[in-house]
């Protein structure tokens, strides 16, 4: 299957404090994507959306996520929140792919963040990195939850020019059932069309402006 790499347009405003708010003032008037199954592409069981912008001090990342039973049972930053039900952002502000941050948000708040730098064999995870200064929020509410993110610019990169393109994808895992009876379900904005988000190539472009 091939498919082009999408592409989302990042605007620059004012940001308040965090809301985790989906339909607030501040994150209404601005395009939403919303994420795909990562194999087929296809719609997944339960959706997501996603959306961004930026100030003159941090990248500010919403999703809103439709889940029957937000569960989650990790609370401590840097548990492998991938075990069970998070969020995730992979992103690389230089765009060589020679490295990428991770970042994750589970339905607790817990988060997790490393970065990935590309060596002889592949890639190797530094779990020592933290991006300081990082503030999440989340926000349950009946059938969905909702995390807000932001990224000091400070602590991944300079603060990005007009124009500039980050390569980044943002992606889900949904465990249905507690239990595992259910089989998971991984959602991406740019498919990587294989059970694995770190799949560099298919991370999308983010375009500041």
């Amino acid at each position: 299957m091939n498919m082009e790499l999408p592409v989302m347009r990042c605007g620059r405003t004012e940001l308040d404090e965090l809301t985790a708010d989906f339909s607030s003032a501040t994150w209404s008037g601005i395009p939403a994507v919303e994420l795909r199954e990562a194999i087929a592409a296809t719609a997944p069981m339960q959706r997501t959306w996603v959306r961004s912008a930026w100030d003159a001090n941090e990248w500010r990342v919403i999703f809103h996520c439709e889940d029957a039973d937000a569960w989650a049972t990790l609370t401590e930053h840097d548990a492998h929140l991938y075990t069970e039900e998070t969020v995730e952002i992979f992103f690389d502000p230089v765009g060589d792919l020679e490295s990428y941050y991770e970042i994750e948000v589970n339905p607790l708040g817990a988060t997790l963040d490393i970065v990935f730098r590309k060596n002889r064999s592949g890639y190797k995870g530094d779990w020592a990195w933290d991006c300081e200064g990082m503030r999440t929020l989340v926000r349950k509410s009946p059938g969905a939850w909702t995390t807000e993110i932001a990224i000091p610019f400070r602590s991944v990169a300079a603060v990005p020019q007009p124009g500039a393109q980050w390569r980044v994808n943002f992606c889900r895992i949904d465990r249905p059932s507690r239990d595992g009876s259910l089989p998971w379900e991984l959602s991406a904005w740019s498919p990587p069309l294989r059970a694995n988000f770190h799949t560099q190539e298919r991370f999308g472009v983010v375009e500041f402006y």
